[in-house]
């Protein structure tokens, strides 16, 4: 039996809602649903991003109502029936392309925020490892319709990822085949692609998103202090330290919005392709599976990952690198067993090793960007092990240690980092003076941590005490 209040509203609305709990879950939900009274710049992502999910559905359908998915059509009928016979066409697709990019950077920022003010803590860990699914398949979202202009680069950047499959053992080309529907990129592959990119993925994008925020309200949001609100309540049993999600953060992210679109329809009117990094120049051609590009590269939001791939030329072991890069996002909560979350009260080499991990990621992606030259795949090698080390080093900051333990770590990590290497060399990856040429890359890096650690223990101390009640901060702190 539904003990919740009846609706007092009159009218057809009060009809609906005293069969419907429209207004009970806009109370629940919204309206009475306690935030933080401190969120800061970093809060804006993730309103944002589901802003930009159901952008992208709208333009999407109609981009799906006109474009046909056929070899001989598809192009053409991006190129024509989208952008030039239909109204508005140009407009709807630019905002697609630019909003693909931008949902991609929203989330980046949204989970960079919650790596900073630990949001992936206990009892936040599922709330985390469901944000890792939205990821992936946004990623598979994002890669099954980068084939469907039929342009140039996403023919053969399609051709290379899916060949990257026949690297697994035994189950590798089969599972090739299927995604193809044939031994190349054909017209199976673009019936597929495009039935999953428009049907399949967003189905399951919108039940993850629901899945997260139901996993959010179940928990409470953290915040910046890292504190829980819900453990000091008042005489009412409202969060001493919360305020209403509504109207304050709704006008807020109203801010935030108006801010945003400012700079979304900029690029959208002004600049769609980005400099080259939102489409790429030969995507303005179509496909021609005769002629191989001379530089095949994903686009800028996939770029990290290429560089992992691209580091090692075993395709092998460059999959277990660039899928290693998501198990370790997913057992971030294991790995980081300090009870404080916000990194305002970590240690300095905390914080180093946090903004190592955004600079490093950040350094792949320009890797990548570049040829595809032995040079370059080195240094990717040498970026992908630091971006590693950040994730394998939180076990050390979970407590203090002893001098002897930090020698033994440091000892530890430098000779894993000259193993790889060896392992590279002796399976003919790559030359050994070239190795040794880049290895003071992760080699510098870990001297820094543990080597700091060493000389300045202050480095490694959180802070001695911490506040009881939620702290002002500052609108980036």
């Amino acid at each position: 039996m539904n003990n919740s209040k009846p609706s007092k509203t009159s009218g057809v609305f009060g009809w609906i809602d005293q069969r419907l709990p429209i207004s009970a879950t806009w109370r629940s939900q919204v309206s009475r649903y306690p935030a933080p009274k401190n969120f800061n710049v970093w809060y804006f992502f993730g309103s944002l991003a589901m802003l930009v999910l159901v952008m992208q559905l709208a333009t999407g359908l109609f981009l799906a109502i006109h474009y046909q998915p056929n070899p001989h059509l598809a192009y053409w009928s991006v190129l024509r029936g989208i952008q030039r016979d239909s109204r508005w066409g140009w407009l709807i697709r630019y905002m697609h392309i630019v909003g693909a990019s931008a949902f991609f950077l929203l989330v980046y920022l949204h989970m960079y925020r919650a790596v900073m003010y630990g949001s992936y803590k206990k009892p936040r860990e599922l709330l985390w490892l469901v944000g890792i699914f939205i990821y992936l398949a946004l990623a598979a979202e994002a890669f099954l319709g980068y084939l469907l202009p039929w342009g140039q680069m996403s023919y053969w950047g399609s051709a290379v990822v899916t060949n990257f499959v026949t690297a697994l053992p035994v189950i590798g080309k089969p599972i090739a085949t299927w995604m193809r529907g044939s031994f190349v990129v054909d017209l199976p592959t673009l019936n597929r692609f495009f039935v999953f990119h428009v049907f399949l993925m967003p189905m399951l994008l919108l039940a993850l998103v629901l899945v997260h925020l139901i996993a959010l309200h179940q928990v409470g949001s953290n915040n910046p202090d890292g504190i829980e609100i819900h453990d000091n309540v008042n005489e009412s049993g409202w969060p001493r330290d919360g305020i209403p999600f509504h109207p304050y953060y709704t006008v807020k992210d109203l801010f935030g919005v108006s801010v945003f679109f400012v700079i979304f329809f900029w690029f959208v009117f002004y600049n769609p392709a980005g400099w080259g990094l939102l489409l790429d120049k030969l995507n303005y051609t179509p496909a021609n599976i005769l002629h191989t590009p001379a530089d095949i590269h994903p686009l800028w939001f996939f770029l990290p990952f290429y560089a992992m791939l691209r580091g090692v030329p075993d395709k092998l072991y460059g999959i277990m690198a660039f899928g290693g890069s998501f198990v370790l996002l997913a057992f971030l909560p294991l790995l980081d067993r300090n009870p404080i979350r916000s990194i305002r009260y970590r240690s300095v080499l905390y914080k180093f090793n946090v903004l190592m991990m955004a600079a490093s990621f950040l350094w792949l992606g320009w890797i990548a960007h570049g040829f595809a030259t032995e040079h370059n795949m080195v240094y990717g090698l040498h970026v992908t092990e630091v971006f590693y080390s950040t994730f394998l080093v939180l076990p050390f900051f979970n407590r203090q240690r002893t001098v002897r333990a930090k020698i033994i770590w440091l000892v530890l990590a430098e000779a894993a980092v000259w193993l790889i290497d060896v392992w590279m060399y002796s399976i003919h990856a790559h030359g050994w003076d070239l190795m040794l040429l880049t290895d003071w890359i992760p080699a510098l890096y870990l001297l820094v941590v543990f080597g700091g650690a060493l000389a300045f223990p202050a480095l490694t101390r959180d802070a001695a005490k911490l506040p009881e009640r939620l702290t002002a901060g500052g609108i980036f702190h």
